[in-house]
C-alpha cells in the first residue's frame, strides 16, 4: 500500500521546524549508525563499482520542482540508497588520491550543533558570541603563525579596528583576500588619489605612474592564484610563474631576476607568493630568501600554506616552514590537516591594519566602527566554522595534531623507500611532507630506459604516460582504492612531461601494509590484456630510441 503524502498545509509545516520524527525512523537510525561508527557506515552503505558518472546523471535529470511534500524518512531512503551508496569514500585508509581525509567522529555530532544554532557571522546581531569566538581561533592559529608576544593580542585581539584574519570557504577564496588586501596596499589612497577600490585599476596605474603590474608564485603554485589575478582585474598574462628546481621549489636566483626585469619595466609586483606545501608534490619553497626578495622590492609577501600550515604544530618538523612568519598575509584551509568538515578556509595578516584596505559597510548591516567580521570579507553570509576549530584545538590540542602530522610524515617516508626497493616503481618527487609522486614503469622498459640513459626522452615518457593514465582510471573505477594522478616536466626538461600517481597521507589509520596493497593492485592492473599492448608498445619504442 502506497505511503499517504503529508498534507502541505500549515499545520504539517509548522511540524517540520518544530517536531523531530520518530526515535525509529529512517533518519534517526541513520543518524545513530553515523555516530557510532561513522567508517562502518560507509563502508555498509557506499557500493563499490555501482555506477558510472553517465548513470548517475541519468537519475538526475528530472528539472521539474516537487509540486507536493514528502515525509523526512522517504527522502532519507532515497538518500541511502541513491546519493550515500554512489559516493565518494574520502574517509577510507585506502583514498590516498587527494587532499580529503577522514573526520574525528566529534566532528559530526559538533556540526549538528553548528548547523541547529545556524549562525551568521557576518554581523554580530546574527552571531554575538560567535564572532568573538571566531576572533579568539584567529589569533590562537596567528600565533602559532607569526609568534607575537601576549601584549600584541591583548591589544589586536577583539580591537574593532584590527583584523588578524578571517575564515572563508576554502583556500581560494583565502588567497584571493589576501592578494586583493596586497593589491589595495600597493595602490594606496593618498591626498591626491583616492585608492585604486574606488578610483580603479587603470587610474591607480596611471596615477603610480605604472605600465602595469604582475603576481609572482613558482610554477607549482596553486590554480586559485590565477582566478585571483583574474578576478581582481590584472588578467592571467600578469600572473607570472617562476620554473623550480628539481626538488620543486622555486628558483629563487631566477625569481630576483624577473623582479629586477619587471621593475625597469615600470611593472609593479603587487605580491610574491611561497607554497608552503604544493598540491602536486608537497614542496616547501624556501621562504626565508623568498622574503628577503620581497623586502627589497618593497612587495607583499604572501604564503600560501593551505596545505602544509599545520606542520608547525610539529616540534620536529617545523622548521622545514622557515620563513613563514616573515610572510606579510598566510593561508591555511583547516578543513584539510585540522581534519574539520569541508569550507573551513583561512587567511591571516601579520599587520592588523592592513585588512582595512578591504573594508566595506552598509548601513542596515555592517556599520563603520562595529566587530562585524563581514566587514573583511568577501563573502557575505558565513557560517559558524569556527566552532568546530576552536573544538579540535581544544580535543585534540597542538601535541595531538603534531602526532597526526608526524604520522603523516613518517608514513609518506616509508612508502617512498617501498617505491624505491621496487624494481617496477619510481620515485618521481620524494615526500618533504606527507605527499609523493611516483610511475610505475615495468622492470624491463626501467632498465632500459637506465642503460640507454634516456629517462626523460619525449616519445618514451609520452608512452609511459598512457599506460600511466589508463592504470589510474582502471583503479579508480574499480573503488578499492584510490590514487589521483598529476603531470609535470623537471628542471631543464619541461617539454617532455611526466604522469605521475599522487599519493596524500593525512589519513592516520593509513598503513604500510594497505600502501603495499595499492601498489600491487596497480601491478596487477598493468598485467592485464588491454594494458599488455600498450606496454609492449613503449618497450618498442624505449629500444628505438
Amino acid at each position: 500500500m502506497p505511503i499517504k503524502q503529508p498534507q502541505a498545509d500549515r499545520e504539517n509545516l509548522y511540524r517540520i521546524f518544530t517536531v523531530a520524527e520518530s526515535a525509529e525512523s529512517t533518519l534517526s537510525k541513520i543518524e545513530r549508525q553515523i555516530s557510532s561508527n561513522l567508517i562502518g557506515f560507509l563502508q555498509q552503505h557506499i557500493v563499490t563499482n555501482a555506477k558510472d558518472l553517465a548513470e548517475l546523471e541519468g537519475d538526475f535529470v528530472d528539472t521539474n520542482l516537487p509540486e507536493d511534500p514528502i515525509y523526512v524518512s522517504q527522502q532519507a531512503d532515497y538518500l541511502l540508497n541513491q546519493v550515500v551508496a554512489n559516493s565518494v569514500h574520502t574517509a577510507s585508509p585506502a583514498f590516498v588520491g587527494h587532499m580529503t581525509s577522514a573526520l574525528p567522529n566529534f566532528m559530526l555530532s559538533l556540526s549538528k550543533i553548528m548547523i541547529a544554532l545556524n549562525q551568521n557571522l557576518v554581523k554580530i546581531e546574527t552571531s554575538k558570541v560567535f564572532t568573538p569566538l571566531e576572533r579568539q581561533v584567529v589569533g590562537m592559529l596567528h600565533r602559532l603563525i607569526f609568534q607575537k608576544n601576549d601584549a600584541f593580542y591583548q591589544r589586536t585581539l577583539h580591537d574593532s579596528e584590527s583584523c588578524l584574519g578571517g575564515f572563508c570557504s576554502g583556500g581560494t577564496l583565502a588567497n584571493v583576500t589576501a592578494l586583493w588586501v596586497a593589491r589595495n596596499c600597493a595602490f594606496a589612497k593618498t591626498e591626491k588619489f583616492a585608492g585604486i577600490s574606488q578610483a580603479g585599476l587603470y587610474r591607480a596605474l596611471k596615477f603610480y605612474e605604472y605600465e602595469g603590474c604582475a603576481i609572482l608564485v613558482s610554477k607549482r603554485g596553486h590554480y586559485s592564484l590565477s582566478k585571483a589575478a583574474d578576478a581582481l582585474g590584472f588578467g592571467r598574462q600578469d600572473f607570472i610563474s617562476i620554473p623550480v628546481d628539481n626538488n620543486h621549489k622555486i628558483r629563487v636566483d631566477l625569481l630576483q631576476q624577473q623582479c629586477e626585469q619587471l621593475q625597469q619595466a615600470r611593472i609593479k609586483v603587487v605580491a610574491i607568493v611561497g607554497v608552503a606545501g604544493s598540491s602536486e608534490t608537497g614542496s616547501v619553497d624556501p621562504l626565508a630568501d623568498m622574503a628577503a626578495i620581497a623586502k627589497q622590492y618593497g612587495v607583499h609577501f604572501h604564503v600560501d600554506a593551505a596545505w602544509g600550515g599545520p606542520t608547525l604544530f610539529s616540534q620536529t618538523h617545523k622548521h622545514l616552514l622557515r620563513g613563514i612568519e616573515l610572510a606579510d598575509s598566510v593561508t591555511l584551509d583547516a578543513h584539510k590537516q585540522l581534519y574539520v568538515p569541508m569550507g573551513a578556509g583561512m587567511v591571516f595578516f601579520k599587520d592588523p591594519r592592513h585588512a582595512a584596505s578591504i573594508q566595506h559597510h552598509a548601513q542596515y548591516i555592517v556599520r563603520k566602527g562595529s566587530k562585524d567580521l563581514g566587514r573583511y570579507s568577501l563573502e557575505g553570509s558565513r557560517p559558524g566554522m569556527a566552532m568546530l576549530v576552536q573544538s579540535g584545538l581544544k580535543i585534540i590540542g597542538r601535541k595531538g595534531y603534531e602526532v597526526l602530522l608526524d604520522l603523516g610524515i613518517e608514513t609518506a617516508k616509508k612508502f617512498a623507500l617501498l617505491i624505491q626497493e621496487s624494481e617496477d616503481f619510481q620515485l618521481v618527487s620524494a615526500p618533504e611532507l606527507n605527499l609523493l609522486t611516483y610511475r610505475y614503469i615495468p622492470a624491463e622498459i626501467l632498465q632500459l630506459m637506465q642503460l640507454k640513459k634516456i629517462m626523460h626522452s619525449r616519445e618514451v615518457n609520452a608512452a609511459l604516460n598512457r599506460i600511466m593514465k589508463q592504470i589510474q582510471k582502471t583503479q579508480r573505477a574499480r573503488g578499492k582504492s584510490f590514487v589521483s594522478r598529476t603531470m609535470f616536466g623537471f628542471e631543464g626538461n619541461e617539454d617532455c612531461p611526466v604522469v605521475v600517481f599522487r599519493v596524500v597521507l593525512a589519513n592516520p589509520l593509513t598503513t604500510v601494509e594497505l600502501l603495499r596493497e595499492i601498489l600491487q593492485e596497480q601491478r596487477e592492473i598493468a598485467q592485464e590484456p588491454f594494458l599488455r599492448s600498450a606496454i609492449e608498445s613503449a618497450k618498442l619504442v624505449v629500444l628505438s630510441a
